[in-house]
């Protein structure tokens, strides 16, 4: 397609409530019979990005652009009783490429994000963040002694394995970026090292990290060891300036997390994935001892329609039952993709919780995916606070702990749908049953959250690249 083509298509997404008519109608008239479909849990990524020429642009540059609006609308905004809230979340991300040499990548991107219809005091730093900076790296690449070397200097996307430890978090309008190092050796089986600093947002003025690096490790895929295994084994260390312990002493954090991930397919259709990790360290005079576990397990049955998928999970991130005071067990929940992690409300964060859950999904078509969940959400400590999605206290404890660990059950349903092959829509909805933590403590009001997005991707290059997979 030719560049001058693209421009009826990049207000897509701000276009959410006529097209939102017309997905649907689209769903509704599927012919429902069963084709091979892959299950695209979060973070995964739907669509292609469509491939544009540009026969002015020279051959060493490529410009890209991804465009995405999401309507939201929830019935109990901020834990509010009554506190309705429709808003519009809209982002762009426009990047520039050059390959000056044949070993040296260069690359940029802006982002410009927006909340419309929501008060600006209520907007939250991940909503907003008015044409900045979001990547902008130097990749020099080769081959020395045929094995594959990327380094990557600047600011950039660090993501490994399932995103439940490291990830961008891309389902929040201003997803993540670390500025820093990442050398990254072997194709196949490979390992990344890096030292980066978090990118912390700000709306109204230039985004950046705070002094020096303090994110470190080591991550590792392995997929050709072990038939149909894919497994990642990693070590991280973050450091903290300035924290005080359970005695009141200041000092410093160093937390050294590591562990494993591993996924795979079993015999007769079933699949699976797990991670565990222990974290040592100290904090200032007090010594972490902490950790987490989730384990996946699913089967799909082939030879029904739609090739349903069903699966169980488990979820344990450590909480402090305060039974030593020089001691810190909360898990620290590190830089995680935690959309869904704990239903679509996305209210709760990998720290001091317990879930069990199952998932049933759906493949109508392989253009059409179909996800519905449900949950029970504890606490592991009911001594420990419960933490929201960002690792910030929604609620502390009371003197003696919470009377129970019980913070609510959870159901959700969403779609996801390929139109073309590069307009990808999202729509499904989410509701919190508080339970009786949630309500004993002022925050009770039952949550019911609903979505709707387009997401548009292309790339423009002087010829068409090859036509994807």
């Amino acid at each position: 397609m030719k560049f001058n083509m693209f421009c009826n298509k990049i207000h897509l997404p701000a276009r959410t409530s006529s097209i939102a008519l017309a997905i649907v109608i689209t769903f509704s008239g599927i012919h429902a019979f069963a084709q091979a479909t892959i299950y695209a849990d979060y973070p995964q990524k739907r669509g292609k990005v469509e491939p544009l020429q540009w026969s002015d642009l020279p051959s060493w540059m490529t410009l890209s652009m991804e465009l995405r609006g999401r309507t939201e609308g929830q019935t109990s905004y901020n834990y509010t009783q009554n506190g309705d809230r429709i808003y519009e979340l809209t982002r762009i991300y426009g990047a520039v490429e050059v390959r000056p040499t044949n070993f040296l990548t260069g690359y940029l991107q802006f982002i410009d994000t927006h909340a419309l219809g929501l008060p600006t005091h209520v907007v939250a730093s991940n909503m907003r963040d008015a044409f900045d900076l979001r990547q902008g790296y130097a990749d020099l690449h080769g081959r020395p002694g045929g094995v594959p070397v990327d380094l990557f200097v600047g600011r950039q996307e660090l993501k490994f394995g399932s995103e439940r430890i490291i990830g961008i978090s891309d389902w929040t309008n201003n997803s993540r970026t670390w500025d820093g190092f990442d050398a990254r050796i072997g194709d196949k089986n490979r390992v990344d090292l890096f030292s980066t600093s978090v990118v912390a947002v700000h709306p109204t003025s230039l985004d950046k990290h705070g002094a020096g690096l303090t994110f470190h490790g080591a991550y590792g895929s392995i997929s050709t060891w072990i038939p149909k295994v894919h497994l990642s084994p990693y070590v991280l260390v973050h450091t903290v300036r300035g924290v005080t312990s359970n005695q009141g002493v200041k000092g410093n954090e160093v937390e050294t997390t590591f562990g494993a991930e591993v996924e795979g397919t079993l015999p007769a259709n079933f699949d699976y994935e797990a991670n565990a990790s222990l974290q040592r360290g100290s904090y200032s005079n007090n010594s972490i001892h902490a950790g987490q576990n989730f384990d996946k397990l699913a089967y799909t049955i082939e030879k029904l329609p739609w090739e349903p998928r069903i699966g169980g999970e488990f979820d344990y991130a450590t909480g402090d039952g305060h039974t030593n005071s020089n001691r810190i067990s909360t898990y620290d929940q590190s830089y995680p993709s935690n959309h869904n992690a704990f239903g679509l409300v996305d209210l709760f964060g990998y720290e001091n919780i317990r879930q069990e859950r199952i998932n049933l999904d759906l493949g109508p078509t392989k253009s059409l995916s179909i996800l519905v969940q449900g949950g029970f959400l504890n606490l592991a400590q009911k001594k420990d606070a419960l933490y929201s999605s960002s690792a910030s206290v929604t609620l502390k404890p009371p003197t003696g702990g919470f009377a129970t660990d019980d913070i609510g059950q959870e159901f959700d349903a969403s779609a996801k749908y390929v139109f073309h092959d590069y307009i990808v829509a999202n729509i499904g909805v989410g509701h919190l049953f508080p339970g009786r933590v949630l309500l004993d403590n002022k925050h009770g009001a039952a949550e019911t959250i609903g979505y709707f997005s387009l997401t548009y991707r292309f790339r423009v290059d002087k010829q068409t690249p090859t036509k994807q997979k």
